[in-house]
């Protein structure tokens, strides 16, 4: 996160209380639920949790790709004095590429199979700066795949002659081509052998150090996020139960449902059980009361089954929607469960 000496980073995006549901027959499926946050300058900000969760969602939300029977209820889409959720289509169209690009998750499935990757990644510039001549094109587009570590030979190339990394990579060029603030990755190492993901993952945070972009990056890897991201977002059934800086929240995760993601990664250093997180998630239809995750959480108290827990800093610049922790007289914050083993 970019700061100068004292002063508070600045927000290049902001999302508040978003929402996003998909009609069905039998009622509306709450995908997006209130979902509140924001990307400063020159961050890194994992967006995590487990299939389901609407992680991908809120991102299609951001860019305003969500098609029926998906709709956006609420909600406010910030970058500076611009509400992203009031332009027109034609405004949107110019943000898009220019303020903010998304790196798909299926590169196959978002490349052209008939166009070469110079055509698609020429055709994104032509859109919002008008024709140029082909030369400079031929120039802009091979400095932009140098940029994102692939030979000049891609440049006459067809999406189906090039390994999954390289597609992926040529998805980064084009998410760059125009030089945006805000760059969305969605799940975009997922589909890649470890050895591929990282190569991947070393070209994004090479094209975030040098242009000082912002970036959203979504997916359910935590080993992946805990070398990728500054900040993280923890989203469970449509709600973000917790966001801190990475450090903090693998050090000492503040949510129940934080600390069991974490327990189910795998250690090469020990041997333990795998941890599973007990139940399945409820009807996204009919939330139930109290806290979204008390279906499920090895914590659960009585006030969690009717009380909505608020967001809450229970430590500096970590944020929990959690009823295990409780305000003290001096501010500070202390968690329940110490209490309990240590009476």
């Amino acid at each position: 996160m970019a700061t100068n000496g004292n002063e508070s980073p600045k927000a290049v995006l902001e999302v508040n209380n978003l929402k996003i549901y998909y009609e069905t027959p039998k009622g509306d499926v709450k995908a997006v639920d209130g979902v509140d946050f924001s990307l400063y300058e020159g961050e890194i900000l994992g967006l995590v949790g487990e299939s389901g969760c609407g992680k991908s969602t809120a991102a299609m939300g951001v860019l305003q790709l969500i098609v029926p029977p998906g709709r956006i209820v609420a909600g406010e889409i910030r970058m500076g004095d611009v509400d992203l959720l009031k332009l027109t289509g034609t405004e949107l169209r110019k943000m898009r590429w220019t303020r903010l690009a998304l790196i798909p998750q299926g590169a196959m499935n978002s490349l052209n199979p008939t166009m070469r990757i110079s055509e698609q990644i020429t055709d994104v510039i032509r859109q919002h700066e008008g024709k140029r001549s082909k030369d400079e094109m031929k120039t802009r587009i091979l400095e932009l795949l140098q940029w994102v570590g692939l030979p000049e030979r891609i440049y006459n190339m067809y999406p189906h002659e090039l390994s999954g990394g390289m597609k992926q990579r040529a998805c980064i060029a084009m998410a760059i081509a125009l030089n945006p603030a805000v760059i969305i990755a969605d799940e975009s190492t997922s589909a890649l052998d470890v050895v591929v993901q990282r190569v991947v993952a070393q070209t994004m945070l090479k094209v975030k150090k040098a242009m000082g972009v912002s970036m959203i990056m979504i997916g359910h890897d935590m080993g992946l996020m805990a070398q990728m991201v500054d900040r993280m977002a923890v989203m469970y059934a449509g709600n973000i139960v917790e966001i801190s800086g990475v450090e903090d929240i693998f050090k000492n995760p503040g949510h129940p449902y934080t600390e069991l993601l974490i327990d189910s990664v795998p250690s090469l250093k020990e041997r333990k059980p795998l941890k599973i997180t007990e139940g399945i998630t409820h009807d996204p239809r009919n939330p139930p009361p109290g806290c979204i995750f008390h279906l499920r959480c090895p914590f659960v108290m009585d006030r969690c089954r009717t009380e909505e827990p608020a967001r809450q800093e229970i430590r500096p610049r970590q944020e929990v929607a959690c009823h295990l922790y409780e305000k003290q007289e001096d501010g500070n914050y202390i968690d329940v469960r110490t209490i309990v083993t240590n009476p």
